[in-house]
């Protein structure tokens, strides 16, 4: 009886023990940094994009953007919370080295102020182009571990259209992206990057002990790969299925930027979690699938010629008929400034007249118009050059005659709109590029899109509002630096054999790569 009990009390020393170590290493109210850089970059166009594009957010600014960190919140109240910078620009050109490396610098300083860090929320796309530097997110992040340490977990959430390399995997712990696109779930998987952080260092467990890092061969448009349809709809849904998987702490399918030519564009799959096994089983198996569909990625709707676009939609009688003018999608890294889309439009007898078809153009930047509008005032006859200062490699600036419809300031992308009406054609022209998405962009001109025959917007496929205020739609094939047909891109830089270049291509070798633990020196 007694060698029982002393056995007893020996699993009891045991397990005391072990609670005492775990207990040790859990941290109850972590100290946790935030910062993000956040950009779609096109190196096929001209377009260059300046620090003041990022719109960036200091300090408490930052905390207003996340709400699910409010102070009345749970996770708020579960951690300290040190915010520096938050920059997110629309998607355009290149970013010059200057504003990079401004943007950078004010990160890192303000990293400096607070430290030690028990972990950092990194918020980044991971399709930023910078002149002169690739991968740049690769870049930021290691300048960021030079500043916070080894020890500190880094939580990294993603735009699924980023790019993964080696050493931005390398240098996160823990590591998520979208599963929807349209990015439905962009909230919803920015908390469940932070709600893993705080989960690890509450509980003690610290960084995920492996990461399986899987590079796909495929290059595809966002508007092939979304999630609406198949198979990227079957595709993304067992995603989530597999990060809630014993041992598992998270699982993502980047789809890649298919605008840049830099050799990390090109698809991932990353698992991370604690079970080696089951790390590399679920990445391999996410990895396959991908590969295993790549041939039936198709466009998210109908696709014609802007000429075959125009002629359904005007013998159409669903209300508003929209037509996306994709090539220069300013969401996608377009320069918006493209004119040859409206061009054909104004050159089309159906809209000469004012009792022609009605059309609304969304939207052509053209500051001097701009101008010679605000101060004719709303009701005036104007005349002036529009688009192509930056991209006019396809059509001229478009000298524009009409009437001045309406003005109205403020807005944070545009900073002012002009309604000018050309025949039966309502063209907003905008100070500063921006894309529009949303009812209110246009009722808050007075217009009525869903009274409108014809809406042209230029975007790639629909966000969700206007895709549920969409008549009919079909998505033009117009040129610009976001061209969907990827094909005739004069790419020099990226990874071949890639599909769809390489359609022959002999099936890759899709076995998960181990990535190092962050700050890990042996072998």
């Amino acid at each position: 009886m007694n060698r029982v009990l002393y056995l007893l009390l020996l699993v009891m020393l045991f397990c005391g023990c072990t609670n005492t170590s775990n207990k040790k290493n859990a941290i109850d109210h972590p100290r946790i940094a935030i910062a993000g850089l956040a950009i779609e970059s096109s190196t096929f166009s001209p377009a260059v994009t300046h620090e003041d594009a990022f719109h960036a957010r200091i300090g408490n600014e930052v905390m207003g953007y996340y709400t699910f960190l409010s102070p009345d919140s749970v996770l708020y109240e579960n951690a300290e919370w040190f915010p520096t910078l938050k920059g997110h620009a629309l998607p355009g050109g290149k970013v010059t080295i200057e504003a990079y490396e401004s943007l950078v610098g004010k990160i890192l300083n303000m990293l400096k102020q607070n430290l030690p860090y028990d972990g950092l929320f990194l918020d980044i796309h991971g399709a930023m182009s910078v002149d002169g530097l690739d991968d740049p997110e690769g870049d930021l992040i290691i300048r960021i571990r030079e500043i916070v340490g080894a020890d500190c977990i880094i939580s990294t959430c993603m735009d699924l259209h980023g790019n993964v390399s080696w050493r931005l995997a390398e240098n996160t712990d823990l590591m998520t992206c979208y599963r929807l696109a349209p990015h439905e779930d962009y909230m919803i998987s920015k908390r469940r990057a932070v709600e893993n952080l705080l989960y690890r260092l509450q509980n003690g467990l610290g960084k995920p002990k492996y990461k399986a890092w899987i590079p796909v061969p495929i290059l595809l448009p966002g508007e092939k790969t979304s999630t609406r349809i198949e198979p990227g709809k079957s595709l993304y849904s067992k995603v989530a299925p597999a990060a809630d998987r014993e041992g598992i702490v998270d699982a993502a399918i980047w789809v890649g930027y298919a605008w840049a030519d830099e050799p990390r564009n090109h698809a991932v799959v990353m698992v991370t979690g604690d079970d080696k096994e089951m790390v590399c089983n679920t990445a391999e198996k996410l990895a396959q699938n991908f590969w295993d569909v790549r041939e039936e990625f198709v466009f998210v709707a109908p696709v014609a010629t802007l000429e075959e676009s125009l002629t359904k939609a005007i013998s159409s009688d669903a209300k508003p008929f929209i037509i996306s003018d994709m090539g220069d999608n300013p969401t996608a890294g377009g320069a918006g400034d493209v004119t040859w889309t409206l061009q054909e439009i104004l050159r089309n007898p159906e809209f000469k007249t004012s009792e022609g078809t009605s059309l609304i153009y969304a939207s052509i930047p053209g500051p001097h118009l701009v101008e010679k509008a605000v101060e004719a005032g709303i009701g005036a006859q104007i005349e002036a050059y529009v688009g192509a200062e930056v991209d006019n490699r396809y059509a001229p600036p478009l000298l524009l005659t009409g009437t001045v419809e309406a003005i109205e300031h403020g807005d944070k992308h545009a900073e002012t709109e002009v309604v000018v009406k050309v025949g039966s054609v309502n063209v907003i022209v905008t100070k500063m590029r921006k894309p529009y998405h949303k009812e209110a962009d246009f009722t808050r001109l007075g217009l009525d899109p869903r009274n409108t025959d014809i809406v042209v917007v230029k975007i790639g496929y629909l966000v969700p509002e206007l895709y549920n205020m969409r008549g009919d739609w079909i998505m033009a094939l117009t040129p610009g630096g976001v061209d969907q047909d990827i094909e005739r891109l004069d790419y020099k830089r990226i990874n071949r054999p890639m599909f769809p270049f390489d359609k022959d291509m002999e099936d890759p070798d899709l076995s998960a790569r181990l990535v190092n633990i962050s700050g890990y020196t042996g072998n």
